[in-house]
């Protein structure tokens, strides 16, 4: 069982599921070349099965060595769920529910790689802070549909008809796609003082509050370098007194070996 738990832990183990992961995304790409997918079907499905088998495999090995440690780790259930997702749709008639499940196994390249992990964690971190940034947001939204509806009803009803077009044009603006030559221009040739009205709400919620978002997330990232580096701190030490405690023992093994002499 040891060498079997060295084996599954093996940072060579490892990398040679994440090569697998991204063969595995790129075959699933080429597959949209109804050509190429037609002409070599049997190759690719013949090398899908033998992926799904190795990442089987792989996930039983996993469950047989860690016990129930597996299931104490997300990244561990969200490969289970993606592989048995997979082995259990693969002869059944739900093809498309299939495909998602394969399209989902590019996602275990995040359980295998340490960076985009720490990235992912952040994120989960900051759903609390972004989740108060978005209600925020909806509300900033709210408030300039009813204004941008009660402004500009009149001059531009296909942008600014009613609260629901207000919404989607203003998520327009918020993305900065067209927003100026498409929406702002020529509201502007009739109203010269909506500038004020676009410019406030872009800088509010485009630079603003996204700005928070991201920096929430990157401070989250920041925290997990810095745990990461304490906990390394810390293994580096106990290595260091684990030495310093194995020569003070040969120490006294010789003490004791002359004085037996």
């Amino acid at each position: 069982m040891e060498m079997l738990r060295k084996f599954v832990m093996d940072t060579r183990f490892n990398r040679f599921i994440t090569g697998l992961i991204i063969i595995n995304a790129i075959l699933i790409g080429i597959e949209t070349y109804p050509g190429v997918y037609s002409n070599n079907y049997t190759l690719f499905f013949t090398l899908d099965v033998i992926i799904l088998a190795i990442f089987t495999i792989e996930v039983l090995l996993k469950i047989a060595v860690l016990r129930k440690g597996f299931f104490h780790n997300f990244w561990n259930i969200f490969d289970l769920i993606i592989v048995l997702g997979s082995v259990i749709l693969y002869s059944t008639p739900f093809v498309s529910v299939l495909r998602i499940f394969r399209v989902l196994r590019v996602f275990r390249t995040i359980s295998t790689v340490p960076t985009l992990r720490r990235i992912v964690t952040a994120l989960f971190m900051a759903i609390p802070t972004i989740s108060s940034v978005l209600l925020i947001m909806a509300i900033i939204f709210y408030v300039y549909a009813i204004l941008g509806t009660s402004f500009y009803r009149e001059i531009s009803p296909e942008y600014f008809g009613d609260i629901f077009l207000s919404s989607v044009t203003l998520f327009q603006i918020f993305t900065l796609e067209s927003w100026a030559s498409g929406i702002f221009r020529p509201i502007f040739e009739q109203s010269p003082s909506s500038w004020f009205y676009f410019i406030s709400f872009i800088i509010i919620t485009t630079f603003i509050m996204i700005n928070l978002i991201v920096g929430e997330i990157v401070n989250n990232a920041q925290k997990l370098s810095e745990n990461i580096e304490e906990e390394s701190d810390e293994i580096k030490r106990e290595i260091h007194e684990i030495s310093a405690l194995r020569k003070e023992i040969e120490e006294v093994k010789q003490l004791l070996l002359e004085k037996n002499k």
